[in-house]
């Protein structure tokens, strides 16, 4: 599916969807806080000047990445492995000896988590990018279906059982957050897993950068959440 996806940006017609990928991007961006902005930025200058839309390869190493953000490596590394857990980069083949990592495009999920602003652009852009959403899973109790009658989505949610009451206080808080944004949802949230501790919510991270950036810069999505099915209740982020 992933191939497919990235067939449709190379030959006739491409050059349209190839902006119409960039401009969902940018108008994402400008729908999140400064720190994903700045982010996504960097992602679109990447793509620009380094990905080959026709092999779906973006292969540069560190230190040109730096060059091209203006930051230090240190900061090139921590963004790629966001890309990489937000899965909007997909790693094809590792680093090597005299090799740099050589990543691909995550199609599907940058679809998914940019497809509640595409309206914003206009219903052109939407019919065109309809033509490029991914295939998912029919849908049981535990699933949604947002964006519409054409071109609709699958989110899936936690599953709770009875004898799991933190599944289902964070089954609760991820329909909420969703409804207030689908894409953050899809980029931070959906990853989460949720745990037990007296008095506390802890929802286990991923990854430590991606504990790290919910932390600094969605704490506050997550407690007014919370607080509207648990009042009384903190929550903890681990990872």
């Amino acid at each position: 599916m992933q191939s497919m996806q990235i067939r449709k940006l190379v030959g006739r017609g491409s050059a349209t969807r190839k902006y119409d990928l960039l401009t969902v991007l940018g108008t994402y961006a400008l729908s999140q806080d400064r720190s994903l902005q700045r982010q996504v930025l960097r992602l679109i200058c990447l793509l620009t000047a380094r990905y080959n839309w026709q092999s779906d390869q973006l292969s540069v190493g560190q230190a040109e990445i730096a060059r091209l953000w203006s930051v230090d490596p240190r900061t090139v590394k921590r963004e790629m492995a966001a890309f990489r857990d937000m899965g909007w980069l997909v790693e094809k083949r590792p680093a090597a000896r005299g090799r740099v990592t050589l990543y691909g495009l995550g199609m599907a999920r940058i679809i998914t988590d940019t497809r509640g602003t595409w309206e914003k652009v206009g219903p052109d852009l939407v019919a065109r990018m309809d033509d490029n959403l991914p295939e998912v899973p029919g849908a049981d109790s535990g699933y949604v279906m947002g964006g519409g009658a054409q071109g609709a989505e699958v989110i899936p949610f936690p599953q709770s059982l009875p004898d799991e009451p933190a599944a289902q206080l964070w089954a609760d808080m991820a329909r909420q957050l969703h409804a207030e944004n689908a894409g953050t949802y899809q980029a931070w949230f959906a990853a989460l897993r949720p745990a037990e501790q007296p008095g506390y919510l802890v929802l286990h991270a991923p990854g430590g950068y991606h504990a790290t950036y919910i932390r600094t810069h969605l704490m506050a999505r997550l407690e007014a959440a919370l607080a509207r099915v648990a009042p009384g209740l903190g929550v903890m982020i681990a990872g």
